[in-house]
């Protein structure tokens, strides 16, 4: 059978067209006409005056730390469920992770523990220099109550809006809820670039200071004068181009992903054990991804069970996050809690999600989870 892919890209006509515009054009090159319209057309979006598109998300994450003056000694709150460029742009800087778990209601950074670690680091008399919050599976974090106790030591926010282009918080944009954001235009996204991402902030001297250092830090001058150091992290004008077909049919994908997680749940809402992402009522989430957990003991399997089921069938499923103090490479890190992402990861399973789902590769996930039950 065919395979059916966890979230694959939703390619049209329209990004065909302006890729061969690029072409043909022959601005191959970083930056170009396509970069600054995409640029232009993603701040209209958000709601803000500029953004900066970059080659990935996680060159944006990691300008986002220097542009805050994050380095080497300091110390960056981050949540321990998150997908690893989170926690490595941290490392890119020679600056130390310290780890939040998550609470049950969202999945999302837990506001309580967040405000006992901004205490615990005050009364040792180091504050972090910031804290990084992910709007897990494209659902916004609780920014009301992060915000208060990032306010209280005037720690600023980095959002890691990854993958929730297109949801919502309180009204306000994903993106638009730190005092930067960044975005991902990866293959894997709501809509992409291939690769490629956005760096956002109300502020556009930190847009002018990102492109700038995104661009080799070069220094205006008729030869190649550099006074500081910089990376290459323009996005080029050839993704740029597909990126602006994407952005134009956002709309739909994500109507089209709300309308898989929705059949998801009545499939599955005579199944004891299954569970889903709560979907907080302060906003909006993009259904990046359908997420389901199966408690063993109510289902009559563990999630990975299910997972072997659905790859017999030839249906790529995908375990939740594993927690970042649960991998090797950050062993030994501070953690505030963590047994609630580590039972996510136990029970959790990520479902086949993308807008261009037919109804008939659904009903074959659909089939394939509820045959894993134990008659």
């Amino acid at each position: 059978m065919e395979r059916i892919y966890l979230s694959p890209p939703d390619m049209g006509p329209r990004e065909r067209d302006l890729l061969l515009d690029a072409f043909d054009s022959n601005w191959i090159a970083p930056g170009g006409p396509h970069v600054d319209g995409l640029e232009r057309e993603v701040a209209e979006f958000l709601g803000v005056d500029d953004v900066a598109a970059l080659v990935t998300g996680t060159a944006a994450l990691h300008l986002a730390l220097v542009m805050l003056g994050v380095s080497s000694g300091d110390e960056v709150l981050a949540p321990t469920f998150t997908f690893a460029a989170t926690v490595n742009v941290i490392r890119y800087v020679g600056a130390t992770p310290v780890l939040i778990d998550c609470d049950f209601d969202t999945w999302n950074m837990d506001p309580a523990l967040l405000s006992e670690a901004l205490d615990h680091s005050a009364k040792g008399g180091k504050l972090p220099k910031a804290v990084i919050v992910v709007d897990l599976y494209g659902q916004c974090a609780d920014y009301h109550r992060i915000r208060a106790a990032c306010e209280k030591y005037d720690i600023p926010i980095v959002e890691d809006a990854a993958a929730a282009l297109g949801a919502t918080y309180r009204g306000k944009a994903a993106g638009t809820l730190g005092n930067i954001g960044v975005i991902s235009f990866n293959g894997n996204k709501v809509i992409t670039t291939s690769g490629g991402g956005v760096l956002v902030a109300s502020d556009t001297n930190v847009i002018e200071r990102c492109r700038f250092l995104a661009a080799q830090a070069r220094d205006p001058a008729p030869h190649y004068e550099h006074s500081e150091v910089g990376y290459n992290y323009r996005l080029s004008n050839l993704l740029a181009a597909v990126g602006r077909g994407q952005l134009a049919g956002l709309g739909g994908k994500i109507a089209a992903r709300r309308r898989t997680n929705q059949m998801y749940r009545e499939a599955f809402n005579d199944l004891d054990g299954v569970g889903f992402l709560p979907v907080a009522d302060y906003g909006q989430p993009n259904f990046w991804l359908s997420c389901i957990t199966i408690d063993p003991a109510s289902f009559g399997c563990v999630a990975n069970d299910v997972r072997h089921c659905l790859e017999r069938d030839n249906i790529e499923a995908r375990p939740l996050w594993k927690p970042m103090h649960m991998q090797p490479v950050y062993e030994g890190c501070r953690t505030f809690r963590g047994s609630v992402s580590e039972s996510l990861f136990a029970q959790g399973l990520c479902l086949p999600s993308g807008s261009s789902l037919t109804d008939e590769q659904r009903d074959r996930v659909i089939a394939g989870v509820r045959s894993a039950a134990p008659a």
